[in-house]
């Protein structure tokens, strides 16, 4: 059998990086960066906790993001 190959991972880019940017323009810049998925949250969404490589999660309030992290 062959061996299974590990998931791609994330890039390597600090998620720090899109605090203070639009939720547009940081979605646009995560797609271009390799990001599989990107989700915009309001703040103190609900959501599940499980962890997704190569997900970049936004916390965006009044349209410009306020946190984000992987994941």
């Amino acid at each position: 059998m062959a061996p299974i190959p590990p998931p791609p991972g994330h890039p390597d880019e600090a998620p720090a990086a899109y605090v203070g940017l639009t939720a547009e323009s940081a979605e646009r810049r995560a797609r271009e960066h390799g990001w599989r998925t990107v989700r915009s949250l309001p703040p103190g969404a609900i959501i599940t906790m499980e962890y997704r490589e190569g997900r970049l999660n936004l916390e965006v309030e009044g349209g410009t993001v306020v946190r984000c992290w992987a994941g």
